[in-house]
């Protein structure tokens, strides 16, 4: 596809996850005028940087997405608009794979429940036989990715076996056994940890529901930071009432916020993060390397660095 950039906006959406700002002032440099807009001001730009969708993205040329997960824009007017979409896929293996890791030694090492006591000012320490270390331990990672292959280098790091779930049976470098999706069950049988990384499709919704946990052992801990409706929530909340899982840790959820209801608050073996597993100072830097990546080769015609539509 071929159009001239002349009029680049960073959508105030991205506020979310970084100042607007940062991101304009660090595209200063490219041949385009970039400037901090709102939804009046989409229709006027060539291409936008954004978090979420807005109808007048269809006017645009070009619409970049900060994050991997694109499931809130529609593909097919994107197509028959002739508008091109990109996503920042690439970019979140590191941090994801450290928060995953922060999970797993806060379960372990029971950092949730030091950092709860001391918010009470409460001196007590763990129970003889609550603790325990890593190396040894499996973790199951549902989906290999850039997430997931970022979990299982940081896990791989401190002493797990990794196995994965993908769609073909093919090896993937930090993970020591593959199992292809339709042997999920199998996979998750008998690990200390699944953590989910895929995305989230018509195929994936609600592929978490209460078979996955009555397969997981009952000291078993689920991890969810890929997006919330590939989980059935009901589901998870029996699991974890019942005793079926240890524990979990959830960085999103099918409802956003987290509901004040939602039991999950109060659960003394669930950590609860508010879609925020990838947020790292450097964010904003790495979406513009990739936005940038991109208007050097509409320059000079080669294909869009991470093009989805």
């Amino acid at each position: 596809m071929e159009f001239e950039l002349e009029r680049l906006g960073v959508h105030e959406s991205v506020e979310a996850v970084f100042p607007p700002s940062e991101l304009a002032d660090y595209l200063t440099d490219l041949p385009a005028t970039v400037d901090v807009i709102g939804d009046d001001e989409i229709a006027a730009r060539d291409a936008v940087v954004t978090l979420e969708y807005h109808p007048d993205c269809l006017e645009c040329a070009w619409v970049h997405s900060i994050q991997s997960g694109v499931d809130r824009f529609p593909f097919d007017e994107f197509e028959s608009n002739g508008v091109v979409l990109t996503n920042s896929t690439g970019i979140h293996g590191r941090s994801v794979g450290e928060t995953v890791a922060g999970y797993l030694l806060s379960f372990s090492r029971r950092l949730h429940d030091l950092v709860a006591n001391q918010t009470e000012r409460r001196w007590e320490r763990p129970a003889w036989d609550d603790g325990f270390t890593l190396p040894g331990k499996t973790a199951c990672v549902v989906g290999t990715g850039t997430l997931g292959r970022g979990v299982a280098e940081t896990l791989g790091g401190l002493g797990l076996e990794v196995r994965g779930v993908r769609r073909s049976d093919e090896s993937v470098p930090g993970f020591d056994e593959i199992y292809t999706d339709d042997r999920l069950l199998e996979a998750i049988e008998g690990v200390e940890f699944v953590i989910v990384t895929v995305p989230l499709t018509e195929e994936t919704h609600h592929r978490f529901d209460g078979e996955v946990f009555e397969t997981m052992r009952d000291d078993a801990y689920f991890v969810n930071v890929a997006r919330g409706p590939v989980v059935d929530e009901p589901a998870l909340i029996d699991a974890l009432e019942s005793d079926s899982i240890a524990g979990a840790a959830l960085d999103v959820f099918e409802e956003e916020p987290l509901p004040e209801e939602s039991p999950l608050w109060g659960m003394d073996e669930v950590i609860v993060t508010p879609h925020c597993a990838a947020y790292t100072r450097d964010y904003f830097r790495d979406v513009g390397d990739i936005v940038r990546e991109n208007v050097s080769r509409l320059g000079t015609g080669e294909a869009f660095h991470n093009r989805v539509v």
